[in-house]
């Protein structure tokens, strides 16, 4: 099984199936957690200073679903991390992180694996559901900011030919990149944009948010305990 497993990331064609999602899950919300005070702090200088506070509820709420739920329809698991951030998260985050997993779920609905060309175009449908709901365009120093670079760079890297597992960490990569980009820009959207450029000079902390979610991916499925 590791031979096949190994066979499958030098190939490209490594597939995740519904445990490895919910590993993701799981890490996801352990590093939520784990910077929760900096994402509060980063918030607190262009918001109203409850991003990590929220997300942390939010993905707490999201873990006792998940132990809870017995579906092996990935679709079906994002769909209910969504309607649970979405019911449990304040401010904008909720609406919006709720907004991309259920969209992510929508795209993938029914499968019980995902391949590499299903996880991009859950990313993309997710994206496309942020950016309906939220009105934001790169450059408005929001979480689109981090969620775009990585969507494009991981598109990028599997048309090139790379593995998942590159693909996944170029991903990553690019959103830390987006992330860092944020800095100078003057706030265009959310409660951040009241505040003019005085915005500017401040890591917008929901581009901070989707790196971490892009960066747990990479390392959660493109690790040594990866399973094929």
């Amino acid at each position: 099984m590791v031979d096949v497993a190994e066979s499958e990331k030098a190939s490209g064609r490594m597939s995740l199936g519904h445990d490895d999602v919910v590993r993701w899950i799981r890490a996801f919300a352990a590093e939520v957690r784990s910077n929760k005070e900096q994402l509060t702090q980063l918030d607190a200088a262009v918001g109203d200073g409850d991003h990590g506070i929220n997300m942390d509820r939010g993905m707490s709420a999201v873990l006792a679903k998940v132990d809870a739920g017995e579906e092996q329809d990935i679709g079906a698991l994002l769909k209910t991390v969504g309607m649970t951030l979405v019911s449990t998260v304040g401010g904008a985050g909720g609406p919006l992180y709720g907004t991309l997993f259920l969209q992510m779920g929508t795209a993938v609905s029914g499968k019980d694996e995902l391949g590499p060309d299903d996880w991009a175009a859950a990313l993309e449908a997710g994206i496309a559901g942020v950016q309906a709901r939220g009105k934001a365009e790169p450059g408005d120093k929001t979480m689109i900011d981090a969620l775009i670079p990585g969507r494009d760079a991981l598109k990028s890297a599997l048309a090139g030919g790379a593995s998942f597992e590159d693909a996944l960490r170029q991903s990553a990569d690019a959103a830390e990149q987006g992330m860092q980009d944020t800095v100078p820009l003057v706030a265009r959207k959310g409660r951040a944009s009241y505040l003019g450029e005085r915005s500017a000079g401040h890591q917008d902390p929901g581009a901070t948010s989707s790196h971490l979610l892009l960066e747990t991916a990479a390392e959660t499925w493109g690790g040594p305990e990866q399973a094929g």
